[in-house]
């Protein structure tokens, strides 16, 4: 006797339906798998609901939150020859610095910046930058500073990025994702509008803040501050 005969007369339904000569049962319902299966939508309804909430509210908790301090990093400028990853315990003396990365210890002993992270690959997220763009030169006089990252991007994509929406302003970009995980960027449109003690003033996150109207009240307040 072969194994399918010893599991046949273990299984006598199983022996029963493969009898020759008799019909197959119809499928039974299943209510466990039905479960799964309601339970399974249920979480990705969840899911989807949640991801248009955050992009729509800005409802979330990336990013560093207000009255906590920054990370520092320097990091290679997209705009500029220089090609590597981005150094989190950067030197903070001019004397030290490469004019060719960004170093946010040397900005914010300028004034108070907008800093601002987002991926290429995103309409929402270069839009952001572009509202920071549009508003760079009429807050350079309070002594606001703009600049943005592109997190887990290369020099080449970074670049194109650039010179594609015509910014002047600097825009970093951080290869190998450090700069983005010590900020907990998870998600963008991410701002953050940092004072010049290094603390974040406010948190910025979605959509809305892609609108340079809506932004410029809070980069109003971070001057004002």
């Amino acid at each position: 006797m072969g194994p399918e005969d010893r599991l046949q007369r273990l299984d006598p339904d199983k022996a029963a339906a493969s009898a020759p000569g008799r019909p197959r049962p119809p499928a039974t319902f299943s209510p466990r798998r039905m479960q799964w299966v309601a339970g399974g939508l249920a979480i990705v309804l969840v899911v989807g609901f949640s991801v248009y909430r955050f992009g729509a509210q800005g409802v979330g908790t990336a990013g560093i939150p207000a009255g906590k301090p920054v990370r520092m990093f320097a990091a290679p400028l997209a705009a500029s020859n220089l090609n590597g990853d981005a150094n989190m315990q950067p030197p903070c003396t001019p004397a030290r610095h490469d004019r060719r990365a960004l170093n946010l210890c040397l900005l914010l002993k300028r004034g108070p910046l907008v800093l601002g992270f987002f991926v290429t690959d995103s309409g929402a997220c270069e839009r952001a930058v572009d509202a920071m763009q549009a508003l760079a030169s009429r807050y350079r006089a309070a002594g606001v500073q703009f600049a943005a990252v592109a997190v887990h991007t290369g020099h080449a994509a970074a670049a194109a990025a650039v010179r594609r929406h015509h910014w002047t302003i600097p825009v970093a970009y951080d290869r190998d994702g450090a700069v983005g995980a010590s900020y907990g960027v998870e998600v963008c449109p991410l701002l953050e509008l940092i004072s010049r003690r290094g603390v974040v003033a406010e948190r910025l996150i979605g959509k809305r803040w892609s609108d340079p109207r809506t932004l410029a009240g809070a980069v109003g307040r971070l001057a004002g501050s």
